[in-house]
Parts: C-alpha cells; sequence; structure tokens
C-alpha cells in the first residue's frame, strides 16, 4: 500500500478517460489476438498459484511474474495480510480456501514490496492518519507479531530501513499465519502445496525470496527453482 502523497494524482476525468480508452484498446486490438485463449478460459480457470499481495497500485502481479490470463489467482488486500484461522474469517480467508480446496493450486506466494504504507502505518499511526482510518487500523492489526519481532531483533534500525525490515518480517507473518489454515495445513501436509515469500522491490524491479525462519533475503534469480520454501 502506498501511503498517498500529494501531487502524485492526475485530474481525476483524465485518469478516468484513460481507463475507457484502455478498455477499448483491449476490445478492439488486444482481445482479437488472443481471442482462441480467452474463449478457452471462458468455460473455466484452473490456476497454478495463489498470488497475495499488497493492494498498492504500483505492485501488478502479472506484470511482475509475466504471467498469462488464468495462471494466477489474486489475493489483494492492505499489507498483503492473511489474518490467522480463526482471528477474521472473511475474504482472505475464503479466497485461501477456495484456491486450495475447489482450485487446487500448487503454489501460494504472499508478497510484499518496497516502501509499503501499511507498513510505515504500523510503525507510526500518527503519522500516518490512521486515527481516521479505524477499519485499516483494525486490519494492521494482523500484522502487529512482526512490528514486535523487528522492534525487538532490529532495535537499532529506523527511517527506510526499519520499514524494509517489516516489509520482510511481515511476509513471514502472513506466511506463518497461512499455515493455520485448515485448507493450507492439509495441502502441506500431504505435499502437494509450497509456499513462497517474496518481496518486490519497486525501485529496481528486483524480487527476493524470503526464509520463514529469518535469514537475508535471497534475490530471486539465485534460488533453485524459484525459490521453494517452506514446503
Amino acid at each position: 500500500m502506498s501511503d498517498g502523497k500529494p501531487g502524485q494524482r492526475d485530474n481525476g476525468s483524465d485518469s478516468f478517460g484513460r481507463l475507457i480508452e484502455g478498455v477499448l484498446q483491449f476490445s478492439e486490438q488486444v482481445y482479437p489476438e488472443r481471442r482462441a485463449e480467452f474463449q478457452r478460459l471462458a468455460s473455466g480457470q484452473r490456476p497454478h498459484t495463489l498470488f497475495i499481495t499488497c493492494a498498492d497500485s504500483r505492485v501488478m502481479p502479472e506484470m511482475i511474474t509475466q504471467t498469462d490470463p488464468g495462471e494466477l489467482f489474486v489475493c489483494r488486500n492492505i499489507g498483503n495480510i492473511v489474518p490467522a484461522y480463526g482471528e477474521m474469517l472473511g475474504g482472505v480467508s475464503a479466497i485461501v480456501e477456495f484456491a486450495c480446496t475447489a482450485l487446487d493450486v500448487s503454489h501460494v506466494v504472499v508478497c510484499g514490496h518496497s516502501d509499503c504504507g501499511a507498513m510505515k502505518g504500523l510503525l507510526n499511526p500518527d503519522a500516518s492518519g490512521l486515527q481516521r482510518m479505524p477499519t485499516v487500523a483494525s486490519w494492521l492489526r494482523n500484522a502487529e507479531a512482526a512490528r514486535s519481532v523487528v522492534e525487538v531483533m532490529r532495535p537499532g534500525l529506523d527511517g527506510a530501513a526499519k520499514v524494509q525490515a517489516l516489509v520482510e518480517q511481515n511476509v513471514r507473518t502472513q506466511m506463518q499465519h497461512l499455515r493455520t489454515h485448515p485448507a493450507v495445513a492439509a495441502r502441506l501436509a500431504e505435499g502437494s502445496l509450497s509456499l513462497h515469500g517474496w518481496v518486490y522491490e519497486i525501485e529496481d524491479g528486483t524480487v527476493h525470496t524470503l526464509d520463514e525462519g529469518g535469514g537475508d533475503p535471497v534475490p530471486l534469480d539465485r534460488t533453485a527453482a524459484g525459490g521453494r520454501q517452506g514446503r
């Protein structure tokens, strides 16, 4: 999630006009070129990966992974959060259950990103204006354990370095929360599902993988088979 700094938004009518132009371009140019692909997908989906990431407008899962329609089942929310099972049964829990049970995905990726406004808000609620967003503040409590770990384990950090440390620890925390979901636990037990933790660096386009137990992030291109972890 971006922290919505002023001066970064286009004129509203111009921006919406671009959306309409984009839809027309898709209908008139992109779709005809890939008609067979979309017609095949019209009868059902078989995605291989559940991709859980932040709602931040700078994060584009299909662009980052260069995947085609039908490959990713995407779940986006503020802070790429997965509440522990039973804490907040709702949209995210339903998506996880549906992906692992009905769609039978083989992989789940939790993807955080640099400069995450949600993590900034968790570290500094007053400066982020969370007092005016009680729903967001309540949602971010699902990442409180990550903040506590960073405060204890990395006490000397401040500023951007602390935000980045929390981005990384939050991915690990949400992976741990995933393991509490029955649909995930069952698939992990039978060895048919793999969990992956990623962090996308907006400024240079790289992706790093994370191990749930700690350790430094590793560039994705250095990990075997794209960073298989947590199996």
